[in-house]
């Protein structure tokens, strides 16, 4: 299996990639975990493949690409780790779930006559399919590690709006302390919100928290849009506690 995560959307160029892993094994199985990161949101790529890719099954090959720095020289990589494969650019895309799954091996991907705008079609969607095929990881070009860390500001209760999703809720990296209210701050905001267990329970039309599916503290609007009242993006500061 083979599961995508792109900044994309709705482009030619996801179709394109898979056409390129059918052309080389046509009977794989294909799943899109995610075509709508915000474009050329590392961080926000990261949280989800970082929250998400334990949920597939063992030997699961995660094809990667957010990529602000195509064509430079940042490395192509191929990524084994205990339980999974990640294919993408070494930009920390895939550098939290990889060492937490349990980093084992990376090779450098080669890149010689390769579209200089387009790596996720000539590079990495043909290494993915390759692995897919059964061919092994070393292989696949010369060994190397993930140069690239990225991780999620955290100190104390201050940390970071890592995703703000399709319903705009905003998504922090801050666990919960099992409260009944916390006190919300921001550049630009200060106020004590409540917790609520579900969406169904929260008032309508107030600002709310909850405990989202990623086990992190989320900022919500019942039946509405959180974001557009607290303009808050991806890598912003929040202090919740």
């Amino acid at each position: 299996m083979i599961v995508i995560l792109t900044d994309f959307g709705h482009s030619e160029y996801l179709g394109v990639m898979k056409g390129v892993i059918y052309s080389i094994k046509k009977n794989t199985k294909i799943v899109d975990l995610s075509n709508f990161v915000t474009h050329h949101n590392i961080k926000e790529g990261a949280w989800i493949l970082y929250k998400n890719y334990r949920y597939f099954p063992k030997n699961t090959i995660f094809l990667c690409v957010v990529d602000p720095g195509v064509g430079s020289k940042r490395q192509c990589l191929a990524v084994k780790t205990r339980n999974y494969f990640f294919v993408g650019p070494d930009n920390g895309l895939m550098h939290k779930a990889a060492f937490e799954d349990g980093f084992v091996a990376a090779v450098k991907l080669p890149v010689k006559n390769t579209s200089m705008t387009f790596h996720g079609r000539d590079v990495f969607a043909k290494a993915a399919a390759m692995l897919e095929k059964g061919v092994k990881i070393d292989k696949l070009g010369k060994q190397t590690t993930i140069k690239t860390k990225l991780d999620f500001h955290i100190e104390g209760r201050e940390g970071e709006v890592v995703r703000i999703d399709n319903f705009s809720n905003i998504i922090t990296n801050l666990s919960s302390l099992n409260k009944k209210s916390y006190k919300v701050k921001t550049g630009h905001f200060n106020q004590k919100l409540s917790l609520y267990k579900t969406y169904e329970s929260a008032p309508l039309n107030k600002l709310f928290l909850i405990k989202g599916s990623s086990g992190t503290l989320e900022i919500s609007v019942k039946n509405s849009k959180a974001s557009k009242r607290l303009r808050l993006k991806v890598g912003d500061k929040i202090e919740i506690s």
